[in-house]
């Protein structure tokens, strides 16, 4: 296990969006007081005019933290890393959610039925990440667009997402799965979900494919990846409320690779273990 002090590419990239999301909100809620009269104004606003607006600015809410979270060095290793892990969340409006992963926009709900879009990222992967990975290239950041339906049953959800890389590997992800979030105490939420991936041939080829030049330059045996289930991911998270503004979270996920993810030659280890554990203020 090795722990980094550097942010890599995909830690800035992080805490890029962490930065941007944050002067929004503080913008916002800087526009919110200026609005409710806290500043001198020349002229005392129409209420008919303004009133949504500074509604509107009072709708944001934000998260910010801190953490570190352990992951295997790439999908399919046996060694793992400790990495910082920057995090801001900001909701404006009930509709528009940005956090570490991207932005999310509520494009529908009605009665239980949800239907999110986003725009995220795929960091892709270094050659340089792991012994195992030289001589396979680099594989190129890309943008995801994608959708997501939700429905809702009491404190279970059930949902499809489906997320196009555009760039780097130019893959497609498909994810079903069930999730559930049930409070226990005024402080403690317990959390747990459970999905498939489905993966394909770009996105397979992409990252446990071997082709002939990266059989020559790794020594690994040439290997085609075709599409199908690439993984079975189970998680489980403990979310605890220490004040209305503090909030500490631990999550423990595990991917099992199946299929041909499972049997690329440079997968090490088919079973794949994160944690997470972040500290958190809300506003």
């Amino acid at each position: 296990m090795s722990a980094s002090l550097k942010l890599t590419a995909d830690q800035s990239r992080l805490l890029s969006i962490a930065v941007a999301s944050l002067f929004l909100s503080t913008f916002a809620a800087q526009a919110a007081d200026f609005g409710s009269g806290e500043q001198a104004a020349p002229a005392a606003p129409d209420p008919e005019r303004f009133g949504p607006v500074r509604q509107a600015l009072h709708d944001w809410h934000v998260v910010i933290g801190a953490g570190a979270v352990l992951t295997p060095k790439y999908e399919g290793s046996d060694e793992f890393e400790v990495s910082p892990f920057p995090f801001v969340s900001a909701e404006f409006f009930d509709r528009i959610t940005i956090d570490p992963t991207g932005i999310e926009i509520k494009a529908i709900e009605k009665d239980a039925f949800r239907f999110d879009v986003n725009v995220g990222y795929d960091s892709g992967r270094d050659e340089d990440d792991a012994d195992m990975l030289r001589g396979m290239g680099d594989i190129d950041f890309g943008v995801t667009v994608g959708g997501k339906a939700t429905y809702t049953f009491g404190p279970a959800n059930v949902f499809v997402s489906v997320d196009k890389t555009i760039g780097g590997s130019e893959g497609l992800l498909a994810t079903a799965g069930a999730s559930i979030s049930q409070p226990l105490s005024e402080h403690l939420i317990l959390g747990a979900e459970a999905s498939a991936t489905f993966a394909d041939d770009n996105y397979m080829e992409a990252y446990f494919g071997v082709n002939s030049t990266q059989s020559s330059r790794s020594g690994h045996a040439q290997y085609k990846a075709g599409a199908g289930i690439k993984s079975v991911d189970l998680s489980a998270s403990a979310t605890y409320l220490i004040n209305e503004n503090w909030v500490v979270k631990g999550e423990q996920g595990v991917s099992f690779l199946v299929g041909d993810a499972a049997d690329s030659p440079i997968v090490k280890e088919k079973v794949q273990a994160k944690t997470l554990l972040m500290l958190g203020y809300r506003f």
